[in-house]
């Protein structure tokens, strides 16, 4: 018997996307603290990937996670805020969350991780998905101590991660590969 060959992902990311399911508000427009997260997915020569899907897993505002390894008693569950939300993009490469911003989590050795949202890229020609973080431009100081933040040694690169604030939002673009390429960590 031989090996089935490596298949790319995709393109049906719309499965799995709708409101009824996994969608892109984990908390409603009005609730408050609601923040809108969004931006572009664009390839190398900048552009737009329109068959793409990303994920974020957050904590909730009080920085404990929905997660059944989140043992934290001391640090509230938010009723109904599960931290997860998936979307995929537009014809034009854009996504949007609407979420909150998330407490501060423990890290490595139970060093305090500056408040961040994980995000997954899923494409066509990805075997894997790709793994980033979004970091707050009004955390400066966090950003600065955040040991998984302080492990892309590349100014820029680390720059890259810290989100834009942009129409009473936050934008965070998202560049899968070439000299602007998002930094992507090994999970």
């Amino acid at each position: 018997m031989l090996p089935t060959p490596s298949q790319t992902v995709g393109p049906f990311f719309h499965i799995g996307t709708d409101a009824g399911f996994i969608g892109r508000e984990l908390v409603a427009p009005d609730h408050p603290g609601a923040l809108r997260v969004f931006g572009n997915v664009s390839d190398g020569e900048g552009a737009p990937v329109i068959d793409s899907m990303i994920e974020i897993w957050q904590a909730n505002a009080a920085g404990r996670y929905a997660h059944p390894e989140d043992v934290r008693d001391d640090v509230p569950l938010e009723n109904g805020f599960d931290g997860f939300g998936r979307t995929c993009t537009d014809d034009e490469g854009r996504y949007e969350f609407v979420t909150v911003k998330p407490g501060s989590v423990p890290g490595p050795g139970g060093q305090a991780q500056a408040p961040h949202i994980d995000v997954s890229v899923f494409a066509r020609g990805l075997l894997k998905r790709l793994v980033t973080r979004i970091y707050f431009p009004d955390e400066a100081e966090a950003n600065e101590a955040d040991p998984v933040l302080a492990s892309v040694d590349d100014p820029e690169a680390r720059a890259a991660l810290v989100a834009i604030e942009e129409d009473g939002g936050l934008r965070f673009d998202i560049t899968l590969q070439g000299d602007r390429e998002t930094p992507f960590f090994a999970v």
